[in-house]
């Protein structure tokens, strides 16, 4: 599926030529924005974007896993992790567009 990575950079880029700031401005903004969202994160806080996505810290308990290359058990530390889950306007967006892309191609 190797597609384009869209980075800070691109992100602005879009800021600038939709919204009209500077360029600076622009930057400014992206970086304000996922600057909230990583504080809002590591507060513990759920941050849901309504019709994107909602992040969320959840805590995983202790488990045993197991070393695939020596099968050896071993103890996985209890953590927290962040979860992404996309919203389903967007999934049935993607849905839309790999079907479009599939008819396309004629596969």
């Amino acid at each position: 599926m190797g597609g384009k990575t869209i980075t800070r950079a691109d992100l602005a880029e879009s800021v600038y030529r939709k919204v009209g700031l500077s360029r600076t401005e622009s930057a400014q903004l992206v970086e304000m924005v996922l600057d909230e969202i990583c504080d809002a994160v590591v507060r513990g806080e759920t941050v849901k974007l309504s019709s994107f996505a909602t992040f969320q810290v959840r805590e995983k308990n202790e488990r045993i896993g197991r070393n695939p290359k020596t099968g050896e058990e071993v103890p996985i530390l209890p953590r927290k992790v962040m979860t992404f889950k996309a919203s389903n306007v967007l999934k049935n967006r993607i849905l839309r567009a790999h079907k479009a892309l599939r008819v396309k191609s004629g596969k």
